[in-house]
């Protein structure tokens, strides 16, 4: 299938970064569309392929033709590895009134969509899915060492993004200009890329609306160990505030 990089008829794009996700990637797709199709609003899935070898490429193609009325799918490539950098692709190949982001796996339901999308409309600049306001909560809830290390992370990112209580739910959308500003800057491609895309936002004093998520963690299919990577995590963190500092 042959996808224009852009679209001037779409008022909001959804970017989806993927990485060899054949089998979790058509329920995904099937689950936004038919969200996007209650939208007031003209919505396209950008799917940002970050090097796959698998099927992906055709579960897009499968779910392109089954695009409600008013919505549309379109697959780009990356070549640059890392979720943050296929993020950025996306939302720069965009020309969408308002453009966001999700995660593959679906840990934060479509239906949150529909709030954020009022949110957006409302004209606030930066609308995020968070898990640690009033209304939100653990559809199963996380394991000790998770919240704990969650709690620490917090404390670490927390004077980078002006307090925002939830840096990492892969549920994040931005007005066009606002995608603009921040997506030029924003460098990392790892485990910073959230906060930094929130440092960022605060620097350029632009609100943050956090939205309350039902959350389905998705143990099976994350790869990430708080004992193997959490030294990785600290390490981008304290380069990310060195970088943000030499900025200022």
């Amino acid at each position: 299938m042959n996808h224009p990089p852009k679209d001037p008829r779409d008022d909001l794009d959804v970017v989806v970064p993927v990485w060899n996700e054949e089998l979790r990637l058509g329920p995904t797709l099937g689950a936004l569309l038919a969200r996007a199709g209650d939208l007031p609003m003209r919505v396209c899935v950008t799917v940002v392929d970050n090097g796959s070898v698998d099927r992906t490429a055709e579960v897009v193609d499968e779910a392109a033709h089954l695009a409600p009325e008013n919505t549309r799918v379109r697959l780009i490539g990356c070549s640059r590895q890392g979720k943050g950098a296929a993020v950025r692709r996306g939302m720069l190949a965009s020309s969408a009134r308002w453009r966001g982001f999700v995660d593959a796996d679906l840990s934060t339901p479509p239906s949150l969509l529909l709030p954020v999308a009022s949110a957006l409309l409302a004209g606030d600049p930066v609308v995020i899915g968070s898990r640690r306001v009033p209304g939100a909560a653990y559809v199963v809830p996380q394991p000790l060492v998770r919240r704990l290390g969650s709690r620490a992370f917090r404390a670490m990112t927390s004077s980078l993004t002006g307090g925002v209580a939830d840096t990492q739910c892969g549920f994040k959308f931005f007005s066009a200009d606002a995608a603009e500003a921040i997506f030029h800057r924003v460098t990392a491609s790892g485990f910073a890329f959230d906060v930094e895309v929130l440092a960022v936002a605060a620097r350029l004093g632009l609100p943050v609306t956090e939205v309350p998520v039902q959350w389905t963690d998705d143990a099976g299919g994350s790869s990430f160990s708080l004992w193997t990577h959490g030294p990785r995590v600290i390490s981008e963190i304290r380069a990310l505030r060195a970088s943000l500092g030499r900025a200022a």
